[in-house]
């Protein structure tokens, strides 16, 4: 097994043991150093949701392909959280982490819409960023409950979907098929990815790559199997509640109207942009503090629009493409133009308020105290910043 195999193997520590050795070879002068140019990314999944990198892999992949910062974001999960901030250290690559959950919004302007969600009407995606580690722990005990329940209804997709490929020969157990792809054991998440992987690992008569075939099974079987998601979904509320408590960032993800997908795991369907002022307007006063978005998803006139109107209400702008797949590259390119590159301060400002936030949280970007001493959003990010900068290696 080579040393970036070693990145993925199943035991935690082998993959950081693998990552020293690179990071030693890397001092040494036995491997070429990447070329740093400035670009982040705050939104990449792991094996602790469904991705074929391990968080020690993604870490090491996000500092090959030159990127001054990383950041995990998985579902229902920050089992993975540990090691990327230790993977982090020792590749010296400053990161910041989160997780993303899907929310009920009924009851608010959101309820009967297709947010951010293409399967299910009156649920959103929502990510919470920039976790202060002395938190992780009292994330991790909300979001284990919300596991333990989606995994029932993952058990009745799995039965729906045998429905539907029995007439093929083919069968799914999810303990024996679907639970050992994932890191449920460790405090990782089963997603509906999970069950397709493992539809796409069972029809191996076909050549076509596995991760090509998920892809494909994404965008066209879903909603043939799919069962609303109900009790493994706290409210909006409950989540905005729990950032608080936890002195992280809660952020709005905004997909727009899909019209390509980037990923090739959505269909064209139309999304937020028809209701976008009313989004907009509830996403500020019911207390979140951020929007974020995939330049690479979306148009420059969605997005200057989304743009326009997070500065209008005093969002903060936070950046992340969605890393789930091998076919996706860990740089967005578009981050390192004009209209981006706040961006990337952005991200910075992430990495100073979990630092800062290491004293007390008190001392987070969004805290009473400090938005009372610099009211000024900007401001803030100008310091927060600076303070994230401070930790970088080169």
């Amino acid at each position: 097994m080579s040393i970036i195999d070693k990145l993925n193997a199943a035991d935690k520590n082998e993959r950081l043991d693998a990552l020293r050795e690179i990071a030693r070879m890397y001092k040494a002068g036995e491997i070429e150093a990447p070329a740093f140019d400035g670009n982040v990314n705050n939104h990449i999944h792991t094996t602790y949701s469904f991705s074929p990198y391990s968080p020690a892999k993604s870490v090491y992949l996000a500092w090959a392909a030159g990127l001054s910062t990383a950041g995990i974001m998985d579902h229902d999960s920050v089992g993975g959280a540990p090691e990327f901030i230790e993977a982090g250290k020792i590749i010296g690559l400053p990161v910041t982490v989160g997780f993303e959950q899907r929310v009920c919004v009924k009851g608010t302007p959101l309820e009967g819409r297709f947010t951010n969600n293409p399967d299910q009407k009156s649920t959103a995606y929502l990510t919470m960023h920039a976790i202060p580690h002395q938190s992780l722990n009292e994330a991790e005990a909300f979001l284990k409950p919300y596991r333990e329940k989606r995994n029932l209804r993952n058990r009745k997709m799995v039965e729906r979907l045998n429905k539907k490929i029995t007439v093929c020969g083919l069968e799914l157990d999810f303990d024996r098929d679907v639970l050992p792809l994932s890191q449920y054991a460790d405090g990782g998440t089963v997603t509906e990815r999970h069950i397709l992987y493992a539809l796409a690992k069972a029809m191996t008569d076909l050549e076509l790559p596995r991760h090509f075939l998920l892809m494909l099974f994404k965008a066209q079987l879903v909603e043939s199997f799919y069962v609303d998601a109900d009790e493994e979904l706290p409210h909006i509320t409950e989540f905005l509640e729990l950032s608080k408590k936890l002195g992280a960032i809660p952020a709005y993800p905004y997909l727009g109207d899909v019209d390509v997908s980037v990923t090739g795991d959505k269909k064209a369907q139309a999304f937020e942009d028809s209701y976008l002022d009313i989004l907009i307007d509830y996403v500020k006063n019911a207390g979140f503090k951020a929007v974020s978005y995939m330049p690479a998803r979306n148009s420059l006139g969605q997005l200057q629009r989304l743009m326009e109107m997070c500065r209008a209400n005093g969002l903060f702008q936070i950046s992340g493409e969605d890393i789930n797949s091998p076919f996706q590259s860990f740089v967005c390119e578009k981050l390192v133009t004009p209209e981006f590159r706040h961006l990337i301060d952005a991200a910075w400002a992430l990495i100073g308020h979990e630092l800062a936030s290491e004293a007390g949280l008190e001392y987070g970007m969004f805290s009473e105290q400090t938005m009372k001493k610099t009211p000024d959003l900007y401001d803030r990010i100008n310091f927060f910043a600076k303070m994230g900068r401070s930790l970088h290696a080169y």
